[in-house]
């Protein structure tokens, strides 16, 4: 049995950005060569996520309107230290890891799934993203 570890390294440009990482991930299996099994994908900040979604430039905006409504502009305690609760409020109502089937070296997503990188706390450089590949 396999059992694989790899990163991958974002830099983000806004405050909120939903960044497609789904060829990047690829590559990854092709490289360690993952044939069957599972890939876990984990962001290792506290202000971003991972998400699998549509790629599509409406529904980006449409959830980062809704996270907006959702973690309103408030005096949070938080923010005394670091002066981005919102950012991980809002990474708290999302996830930090996804699994996904891997099968004949492809990721089994849906015909409009992709995988992304959500930054809450942006821009920031070399956010680092964790893979581990488990099977054959």
């Amino acid at each position: 049995m396999l059992i694989k570890h790899d990163e991958i390294h974002i830099n983000s440009h806004e405050n909120i950005e939903i960044i497609n990482i789904t060829n990047k991930i690829l590559k990854i299996i092709q490289k360690q060569g993952l044939e069957e099994g599972l890939i876990n994908i984990s962001t290792k900040h506290t202000t971003s996520s991972i998400m699998i979604n549509e790629d599509e430039d409406g529904l980006k905006k449409d959830y980062i309107n809704f996270l907006e409504k959702i973690v309103p502009n408030d005096n949070y305690y938080h923010d005394k230290i670091d002066d981005n609760a919102k950012s991980h409020l809002k990474s708290m109502l999302t996830t930090p890891t996804q699994t996904l089937p891997v099968i004949n070296r492809k990721i089994s997503l849906g015909t409009w799934q992709s995988i992304f990188f959500v930054e809450f706390d942006g821009p920031r450089r070399n956010r680092t993203i964790h893979i581990t590949l488990i099977g054959d």
